[in-house]
């Protein structure tokens, strides 16, 4: 078999689907692999460090794509790398399904097996490769050092000869993984860091990592079987609001990451909040792909609104794209790993497989997951 990683042509991707380490793990395993020239150039990877780990590397990206058995890649294929896909090819990605429908469906028609790394379900035997934990690890880590750069303070209390320097308060909404990590993240650097979260499991979490857990009651909350929160009804997102202008008003950063999987992100902080808010202060919003957690907040853009700054950084994992792309390609290998058949030296895929029953959105010529079938 032939795995392909096509180079990314998403607007302002960094990071890629593989890496030398790892195009040299799989190949140990049998497979054939091939990389189009200049897949690793904004990652740190040379043509040849492909090559020396044994890949092939190709120029004509069409080609290289029709002759592949896997076709593996950061962000979904577009329609023309879909046109050259035969029937029977297993293609891995970010699809994001909930919001590419027609993309699932030509994926179905032309009989490709596509496997949607988000829908990986949160399971011990599927973390090692879980690709949104980690590389939203990374989001967490990169919006602190974001919101670090955009503010005219230093984020630990220091003693000087001119007087005491107050720790800079960051406040974090949302502590799932990117939460958790912006929190460890702004406490090294000497941060006094508030949290909150709609599920009341995640609070011994933030404790333990020395921030302060800020309670607003809002009603039953709770989370889903894959570890996400529960979206909130409109009552309880005011409820929520009330309770954190508050917090956010005496707060020098505001990081938001909350998302709800498959759905658009709530709205967190409105206009309201923002203006209740010290000029200087800086909000970084990890949500802006989904829709965002800010009211007002602009993809890719830094705005203000009454001094307040407003970072709407896309794809904060690609700000570090080294470690994104080396966590992202161990993932990929981790999943083909974890399904490849020794003897025969093929990928074998058991669809009533626990990972592969939520992971796989096409096969066969039909959509198979039933939350894809049913919208």
């Amino acid at each position: 078999m032939t795995a392909v990683f096509p180079k990314e042509t998403h607007a302002g991707e960094s990071r890629a689907a593989a890496v030398p380490e790892q195009v040299a793990k799989l190949k140990a395993l049998g497979l054939e692999i091939e990389v189009e020239a200049g897949v690793g150039a904004s990652c740190g990877h040379t043509d040849d460090d492909y090559a020396n780990a044994g890949a092939t590397v190709r120029s004509d990206r069409a080609a290289m794509i029709q002759g592949g058995d896997i076709v593996a890649r950061v962000r979904k294929p577009s329609g023309d790398d879909v046109a050259q896909m035969r029937d029977g090819t297993v293609c891995i990605a970010l699809l994001d399904p909930f919001q590419s429908p027609d993309l699932i469906k030509v994926l179905a028609q032309r009989g490709v097996t596509a496997i949607s790394l988000e829908m990986i379900p949160r399971s011990t035997r599927a973390q090692k490769m879980d690709v949104l934990s980690s590389q939203a690890s990374l989001a967490g880590y990169a919006a602190v050092i974001t919101a670090a750069a955009q503010t005219g303070k230093i984020f630990p209390m220091m003693m000087t000869p001119a007087g005491t320097i107050k720790p800079v308060k960051v406040f974090i909404i949302g502590a799932g993984v990117a939460g958790l990590q912006a929190i460890a993240t702004a406490k090294r650097l000497g941060a006094k860091v508030d949290a909150f979260d709609t599920r009341p499991a995640v609070e011994e979490q933030v404790r333990s990592l020395g921030a302060k857990f800020v309670r607003i009651e809002v009603g039953e909350t709770g989370q889903t079987e894959g570890g996400y929160a529960k979206a909130l009804t409109d009552e309880q997102l005011k409820l929520q609001r009330e309770g954190m202008t508050r917090v956010c008003a005496e707060s020098d950063i505001v990081i938001t990451a909350a998302q709800v999987f498959g759905r658009r992100a709530p709205i967190l902080l409105t206009k309201e909040m923002l203006d209740a808010m010290k000029p200087g202060s800086v909000v970084v919003d990890l949500a802006v792909e989904s829709g965002g957690n800010v009211e007002g907040v602009v993809a890719d853009q830094i705005t203000g609104r009454k001094g307040v700054k407003i970072v709407g950084t896309a794809n904060l994992p690609g700000t570090v794209p080294v470690h994104a792309s080396q966590m992202f390609s161990s993932n990929i290998t981790a999943l083909i790993t974890e399904f490849w058949d020794k003897e025969s030296r093929t990928l074998k895929l058991n669809l009533d497989d626990d990972i592969l029953k939520s992971c796989v959105v096409t096969h066969g010529g039909r959509i198979v997951n039933e939350k894809l079938a049913a919208t």
